[in-house]
């Protein structure tokens, strides 16, 4: 982004500026990562006030700043911009520039796997187009709008992640984003607290549809009836099914794992047999999603295929990690039942390795119900498939309860605060036949383990 602050005042509305020809080629809400040429955009919360930060932000090299007009004494002779709202001005410039720029704009969202969906897309893209994604967790109010005003402007695609926690949330930033083409990964149990169900995490997921553009389409999870449902009573958005059913506009069979990632025949839209560096099941139906935006972009099936065979995932999203003669499975980022079922389903199923570990840790967020979804994990877990369970974190207790009477002592422990005796349980008995899985919840930090192995 190359604009003056004459330009950037248009944005906004305001008429007298001073400093109009200074030039802005980004935007940045933190002093610690500011780059030179950037907008610097002070936030005022209860603890801290970013005015206090505005002039080392000029020290660093920042272009200009803005200035909450009922905040005193602002310094002279620096090229500030002021308006009445931070947040909704950076929301506004946000707004404007998507406007200008000229790239596909592809929005994604759902329970589980954004990010994963989003690293899918970005790389399968990437050989063919000049791709920029979300980066890290910016997927919220602040953080969409920083992204697209980060964009260079001969992006030919971005990328947005799109996270919520209650309703509207995500209409609020289809609206900002205006996709041209938008992913629902699935529906889990994330947020119930905020959200009351099932259906209303769908319903709040679904106004991503609000602000696609009349152009474009909906890629969903058609092995989901509430997505389905949603889908039948819109009459105006076209939408796209992946999934597993052979009804689907793009569906998958034949799903293999080894050490090197997973092999899957493909039918539909696009045919063929694939392979992907990743694993897990849900991770094949994230790609399923990915090569549906291909094909929307033009690309070959070929095109597609080399592309797959090179993509990256962010760290700790069923990241294969050798330690030794020890081979664990980081997917450790985050989780909810939906995502510890299906990473469980792969443990139980994969032939990697024979010696089966999981290490899990408490899903956080859950509401009045977290009980009910911990306890019925037990369904899901097979003696006869896993040899081995570590459990951490309060919550967790209550799987250890339900698990104890099926598993001897040998074979499971419990610790709700220290890592210690899951380390000493892996350096103790497992071997070069192991697997181990870590899944939990960001705030379990389970992958702290691979740091006392280490």
């Amino acid at each position: 982004m190359k604009k003056t602050i004459k330009q950037l005042a248009t944005w906004l509305k305001i008429d007298e500026q001073t400093h109009e020809d200074v030039v802005v080629t980004g935007v940045s809400i933190d002093t610690r990562t500011i780059q030179a040429g950037d907008l610097f955009v002070p936030f005022r919360g209860e603890s801290v006030n970013g005015h206090k930060f505005v002039e080392q932000a000029f020290e660093k090299g920042a272009a200009a700043s803005l200035w909450l007009n009922d905040e005193p004494n602002p310094p002279e002779d620096l090229p500030l911009i002021f308006v009445d709202d931070a947040e909704q001005a950076l929301q506004q410039m946000a707004i404007a520039y998507r406007s200008e720029h000229k790239a596909t704009f592809i929005g994604i969202t759902g329970s589980n796997g954004k990010t994963s969906a989003k690293d899918i897309v970005a790389s399968a893209l990437a050989p063919y187009f000049k791709v920029q994604k979300t980066i890290a967790n910016f997927n919220n109010q602040l953080g969409l709008p920083l992204t697209i005003l980060q964009l260079d402007e001969d992006t030919e695609i971005s990328v947005l992640e799109m996270g919520m926690s209650g309703f509207g949330e995500i209409e609020l930033l289809a609206r900002i984003a205006r996709p041209h083409l938008a992913i629902i990964t699935n529906i889990g149990e994330a947020h119930m607290q905020d959200l009351g169900s099932r259906a209303g995490i769908a319903q709040a997921k679904y106004e991503i549809t609000q602000g696609l553009l009349e152009e474009g389409f909906l890629i969903y999870d058609g092995d989901e009836p509430l997505l389905c449902n949603l889908v039948a009573e819109d009459a105006y958005t076209e939408a796209k099914a992946f999934g597993f059913n052979t009804k689907h506009e793009l569906y998958a069979t034949h799903i293999t794992a080894t050490e090197e990632g997973s092999s899957f025949t493909v039918d539909g839209l696009i045919q063929g047999d694939f392979t992907i560096p990743i694993l897990g099941k849900h991770q094949v139906k994230n790609t399923l999603a990915a090569m549906l935006i291909c094909k929307a972009m033009n690309l070959t099936d070929e095109q597609i295929r080399t592309a797959l065979a090179q993509i990256e995932l962010t760290n700790m999203r069923m990241q294969l990690v050798p330690k030794g003669t020890l081979l664990f499975i980081n997917d450790a980022y985050n989780a909810a039942p939906t995502s510890m079922r299906a990473a469980v389903d792969f443990m139980q199923t994969t032939t990697i390795r024979p010696e089966k570990w999981l290490v899990l840790g408490d899903m956080l967020e859950l509401g009045d119900d977290e009980q009910a979804f911990h306890e019925n994990m037990a369904k899901y877990i097979d003696k006869a498939a896993v040899q081995y369970i570590c459990l951490y974190g309060t919550r967790m207790k209550w799987l250890y309860d339900k698990l104890a009477a099926t598993f001897d002592a040998q074979h499971i422990i419990y610790s709700e605060t220290d890592y210690m005796p899951i380390v000493e349980k892996i350096q103790a008995d497992a071997s070069e036949q192991s697997i181990i899985l870590l899944k939990g919840s960001r705030g379990m930090k389970l992958e702290t383990i691979l740091t006392y192995l280490s």
